[in-house]
């Protein structure tokens, strides 16, 4: 029998160790399927936003086309985006629970569309929902010490511990082998069923490598610091003590006084305010002279200056004109709030490097594009493809074309738009 097989006996025989085991895997298994679930729940609602695009574009194309108005057209149809989550997008939910994956725009100012919901710092939050990433970030690291706390105190607390120092060869590979023997197991525990569920969800070895080896390193790194503890000669019911406590102090509480600092360095104001602002502005825009609006309108769209002159009472040049001129004016306010959250996003990013937990999420979340750069990134092809629609329609309110059922297949479509 080699010693990795007594070792493995060993630990069959205690089954509080056993059951440790089986529940972490089971709680894996609970959390990728929950992930499952979720990503599940999200492309189903993409895909019935499709056809429900297509029933709504139709009615508003009947009802447009009897009297063939543009700006109605560009008014009433809602474009639908949306982000389609990735392969691995179940393991780290990230911001996809809390920011909107799913958006219609309008022709209309476009930032009191975008700023609906807030988009927030989630590797920084307390536990969130119940993922894949939160059972490795919060709770291997509690099986772990219940598995590791006492290799030792608990073999010098039976009075067998200078015996078996004795008759090992190596007392390092002696306490080496039962440590890899757990903490090896407990990451399998938590890894086998990330590779089912990858499988399932059509992940490539690629991509659900880095969150194996995320584990890993996160598994590792708590070994260590387990390791670190228990080599002093206490009672294992005080290597159990210290060690809870570490886990609260680095897991919880450092992140939540984190959250706190970081947030008062860059202070953020709501979306809603952006929004509430870029509404006040296009309100203003009613009792704006027209010619004035027109010629700021023109100093962005100097093509359509031969048509920009607006006689008379409401015209639909000038109404798209100040909803335009209404996110222009909230520009530098929606610059400030992106680049208040990329500044608290660099900063949880640097913090990573000191709080494991903190960079364990913030890498999961990177590695599954649920992070904050993934939301902003969708934000990115949604202004796009708002200017896109708008320039669509520009032709027809400049020009007064009428705008006719056919019209309508000739708008830019999101798919194709945002290349996804």
């Amino acid at each position: 029998m080699t010693l990795w097989q007594h070792e493995w006996r060993l630990l069959t025989r205690q089954r509080l160790a056993v059951v440790s085991i089986i529940l972490l895997a089971v709680l894996s298994a609970a959390a990728v399927f929950a992930g499952l679930a979720e990503v599940q729940r999200q492309q189903h609602v993409i895909e019935r936003i499709q056809p429900q695009q297509r029933a709504d574009e139709a009615a508003i194309a009947r009802w447009v086309s009897v009297d063939g108005d543009p700006g109605n057209a560009a008014y009433y149809t809602a474009h639908a985006t949306w982000d389609s989550p990735t392969a691995m997008a179940f393991a780290a939910l990230g911001q996809r629970d809390v920011a909107p994956y799913v958006l219609r725009v309008r022709a209309l100012g476009l930032e009191g569309q975008l700023q609906e919901s807030e988009s927030y710092n989630a590797e920084l939050a307390l536990p969130g929902r119940f993922d894949w990433a939160f059972v490795l970030t919060y709770l291997l690291p509690i099986f772990l010490i219940g598995l590791l706390h006492d290799s030792k105190s608990s073999e010098r607390e039976a009075g067998r511990a200078q015996m078996l120092a004795l008759m090992a060869r190596s007392p390092i590979l002696l306490w080496g082998r039962r440590i890899a023997l757990r903490a090896g197991l407990s990451w399998l525990a938590l890894t086998l069923p990330l590779a089912i569920g990858a499988t399932l969800a059509g992940a490539s070895v690629a991509q659900a490598l880095p969150f194996a080896l995320t584990g890993l390193a996160y598994t590792l790194i708590w070994t260590l610091l387990i390791l670190l503890i228990t080599r002093a000669a206490r009672a294992s019911v005080a290597n159990a003590a210290i060690l809870s406590a570490l886990w609260l102090l680095v897991t919880l509480i450092l992140p939540t006084l984190a959250l706190l600092a970081i947030n008062d360095r860059h202070p953020v104001r709501q979306g809603v305010e952006l929004t509430l602002a870029q509404r006040e502005k296009v309100h203003a825009g009613w009792d704006r002279p027209k010619d004035e609006t027109m010629a700021s309108f023109v100093s962005l769209y100097p093509e359509w200056a031969d048509l920009a002159k607006v006689e008379g009472g409401f015209h639909w040049k000038w109404y798209y004109a100040f909803q335009h001129l209404g996110d222009q004016a909230v520009a530098p306010q929606a610059s400030a709030y992106r680049q208040a959250l990329l500044a608290r996003d660099a900063e949880t990013r640097a913090l990573g490097w000191v709080l494991p937990a903190v960079g364990v999420q913030y890498r999961l979340h990177r590695f599954a594009e649920t992070d904050l750069s993934a939301q902003l990134a969708y934000q990115d092809r949604i202004r796009r493809f708002h200017e896109q629609l708008r320039r669509f329609y520009y032709p027809y309110i400049f020009n007064e074309r009428p705008f006719r059922e056919a019209d309508f297949s000739r708008a830019p479509r999101w798919p194709t738009v945002s290349g996804e």
